[in-house]
C-alpha cells in the first residue's frame, strides 16, 4: 500500500484531485492510500505516519525547498505537482508522477 500526501495551502483545493487520483489507482489495479491536508498539518502526519512520496500543490510550492531540508532525515520524496497537470485536476498524471518519485 502506497502512501501518497498532498499538501496545500488548506487542504481542501486538493480534494478533486485526490479523488481523481483515486480513481486512477483503482482503474490501473494500484494499493495507494492517497490524501490531502494543510500545510499546518504535514508535522503531526509525518510523526503518525509513514509516507511514501509528499507532492505539494502549486500554490505552495515555496515550502519545498524548506520541506526538503527539514524531512530531509525521513527520506521522503518531495515534489511539487505540474502545475498545468494540477489545473486540468488530471489524477492518472499526478498518480503518474507519485508513483515515478516512489521508484
Amino acid at each position: 500500500m502506497k502512501q501518497i500526501m498532498l499538501v496545500c495551502a488548506a487542504g481542501m483545493s486538493t480534494s478533486l484531485l485526490v479523488s481523481k487520483m483515486q480513481k486512477a489507482a483503482k482503474e490501473q489495479k494500484i494499493e495507494a492510500d492517497i490524501f490531502a491536508i494543510s500545510e499546518s498539518e504535514v508535522d503531526q502526519i509525518l510523526r503518525s505516519k509513514n509516507v511514501d512520496v509528499l507532492l505539494l500543490g502549486p500554490q505552495v510550492r515555496y515550502l519545498k525547498g524548506a520541506y526538503d531540508v527539514k524531512y530531509k532525515d525521513k527520506k521522503i520524496p518531495i515534489e511539487v505537482i505540474n502545475m498545468a497537470d494540477y489545473g486540468m485536476m488530471n489524477g492518472a498524471n499526478v498518480l503518474k508522477q507519485a508513483i515515478t518519485l516512489i521508484g
